[in-house]
């Protein structure tokens, strides 16, 4: 959808309006706390009504943020929420689809559904937030966590190379690829509104510090720097520099202008012809 397709909405939305009531469960200091703060500003900015936006989820500390929006919601099973978000985006590409959830959840059991939805490029917004653990299982070294990190679970680390998550979305084709910091609410809640508004597949990946089994990734704060440089329509420059990358470069890395799905902003049906395909005969 077009941003020229969208009403204005009645009156100027906050950020307030987004928030659920419901009180987050997170540890303290966690990253999470940032990435849902900059996403109900750039919604509020964004200005589509909560009942015409759609967040869903899979499984992990970060999957649990649709409950805490006034958005329709959708938690879903590990690794799956990208398949439902694109089943829900081409069944009603009027409404604005926001998948979310973390690195073990979207690399891992996850990882086959993201190359995929890069590749088929579905106007939708993906929003990683990226521990480098698996914080809700109580701290085994994720897809992104680094070689030599040291854990009880894993002495000495587990000596695989992490998974490069930007890397892999320019490779399969995302549109609009982009990384964040928790702790610039800010700046992520700028790249929000424009990963929203571009055409295609837009992929944010967030760095959202686990303080519960990563205490030493406070210290990213210290590491984050703006990128350099960001880079249009040339995806094979885009990965050249992505591979040199320190990994905490934050901004708009990439996009591109290519097609994308679905090609009409009209819903497929209305509720009541889905209704009527559920019915039950007396």
């Amino acid at each position: 959808m077009s941003t020229t397709d969208i009403a204005a909405p009645a009156a100027a939305l906050t950020a307030h309006d987004f928030h659920s009531g419901a009180t987050p469960i997170w540890c303290p200091g966690c990253g999470d706390y940032g990435v849902l703060s900059a996403l109900e500003h750039a919604l509020a900015t964004h200005g589509r009504p909560p009942h015409e936006v759609v967040m869903v989820s899979g499984i992990g500390c970060s999957s649990r943020l649709p409950a805490y929006t006034s958005c329709y919601g959708f938690h879903g099973v590990h690794g799956r929420a990208l398949p439902f978000a694109s089943g829900v985006k081409l069944a009603r590409p009027d409404l604005e689809v926001i998948a979310v959830g973390g690195d073990g959840d979207g690399y891992s059991i996850g990882g086959n559904h993201f190359i995929h939805a890069c590749r088929r490029n579905i106007d939708m917004l993906y929003l990683v937030m990226d521990n480098r653990v698996y914080g809700m299982t109580k701290g085994q070294p994720s897809p992104t966590t680094e070689a030599d990190w040291d854990s009880d679970i894993a002495p000495g680390g587990l000596g695989l190379r992490p998974f490069d998550p930007i890397a892999l979305a320019l490779a399969a084709g995302a549109n609009f690829v982009a990384r964040g910091f928790a702790g610039r609410s800010q700046e992520l809640a700028n790249l929000i509104v424009e990963g929203i508004r571009w055409p295609g597949f837009a992929f944010i990946e967030v760095l959202s510090p686990c303080m519960a089994f990563r205490s030493e990734a406070f210290g990213w704060k210290e590491n984050v720097h703006p990128t350099s440089l960001s880079i249009v329509d040339d995806r094979a420059a885009a990965q050249a520099a992505t591979l040199a990358d320190d990994g905490y470069s934050l901004g708009l890395l990439f996009k591109d202008h290519r097609p994308s799905l679905p090609r009409s902003s009209a819903p497929l049906a209305s509720l009541a012809d889905v209704e009527e395909q559920f019915r039950v005969c007396g």
